[in-house]
């Protein structure tokens, strides 16, 4: 009698380690959803993610790639935060700047950005804002100057093409007149060779990277107006910053302030990846060193350097703790915010 307890004893130790034995994510499927329309700098990135993960997740899941687009990626992070579930098979790659809607309250951002899990991004983005060639704003001083401002681009108000202009007006008085709607960058580059508008803010990394905007630099058919940054991008080197800007047209400490808040942004660089609130802590450890692994790769590098990337990588961690560190914002600040956004 013994011996057969000792023996089903065993068998139930073994059985109950037996699960342990295989990976999580033997079998699954990872779904990856780009805020932003096939093409565009999100989906490339998380297209690149996705080839490499596999290899650097135990269990080598399926990863495929799914747009959902609309309002400049809030449908997407609304989707991963309150729909997908908390099982580490569902990630978001979103915009960086969009807990601006949160701070301001806005009805449409039903996502808390301190909640949702933070698995990793790549290279740290500085704005810049560009101008089609032929129209009359060869300068940002220019544009101080116009008696009809020019019409600017973007998808929403929660992303750069929206806050960076907003941002020039509150700061050093350079006014724009902004169309927001369109669904993603390639919508708004189609506009301003239409001549619908005329310029558009995004990052310099897209500006580089890119097309078309390696052809139109080519044919000098763009020029940019200024720069963010704590120094000038060396292909940058004759377009200001807006720190020397703002130096030049006397800006105030408040709005100064405001511009490190909202600049930020870029500290949560190209491709934000981002995961449902709740997932179990350990399955979040799997994501984070899987990214991590994914996005140091030699075979990631060169195929991102292929298309125009730099890819440095940014921990889960550290974006865990930038999110916390931008949404403490005192009361004035967001006062200022809402002005700069139109609330």
């Amino acid at each position: 009698m013994k011996r057969i307890s000792f023996g089903l004893l065993l068998f139930l130790l073994w059985s109950s380690e037996a699960p342990a034995q295989t990976p999580y994510y033997q079998g699954k499927t990872i779904r990856i959803i780009v805020g932003y329309p096939a093409g565009s700098a999100h989906d490339l990135w998380a297209r690149l993610i996705a080839a490499q993960l596999p290899k650097h997740i135990p269990g080598n899941p399926a990863v495929i790639v799914q747009v959902m687009t609309g309002a400049g990626s809030m449908v997407a992070t609304n989707y991963i935060h309150n729909v997908a579930k908390p099982d580490g098979l569902t990630f978001g790659v979103i915009n960086a700047a969009l807990y601006f809607e949160q701070l301001l309250k806005k009805k449409e951002a039903q996502f808390d950005w301190n909640k949702l899990t933070w698995i990793g991004s790549t290279t740290p983005t500085s704005p810049i804002l560009y101008m089609w060639a032929n129209t009359p704003y060869k300068t940002i001083h220019d544009v101080r100057t116009a008696a009809v401002p020019p019409k600017c681009g973007s998808t929403g108000t929660g992303n750069t093409g929206y806050y960076l202009p907003k941002l020039l007006e509150q700061t050093i008085g350079a006014k724009f007149t902004l169309v927001t709607g369109y669904q993603g960058g390639a919508e708004v580059e189609l506009a301003v060779e239409r001549g619908e508008v005329q310029c558009r803010a995004f990052t310099i990394q897209v500006f580089f990277g890119r097309e078309p905007f390696n052809t139109w630099r080519s044919k000098n058919l763009v020029r940019a107006l200024v720069q963010g940054g704590k120094k000038r991008d060396p292909r940058l080197g004759e377009t200001p910053l807006l720190s020397e800007l703002m130096d030049q047209y006397k800006t105030g400490d408040a709005d100064r302030r405001l511009v490190k808040v909202m600049l930020g942004s870029g500290e949560f660089g190209s491709a934000p990846t981002i995961g449902s609130p709740g997932i179990p802590a350990e399955i979040v450890k799997i994501l984070r060193a899987g990214y991590a692994k994914a996005m140091t790769g030699a075979e990631l590098i060169a195929e991102a350097k292929k298309q125009g990337f730099d890819a440095e990588h940014i921990p889960g961690e550290d974006l865990e703790a930038l999110a916390k560190e931008v949404m403490s914002q005192p009361a004035d600040v967001v006062t200022s915010m809402k002005k700069v956004m139109g609330e």
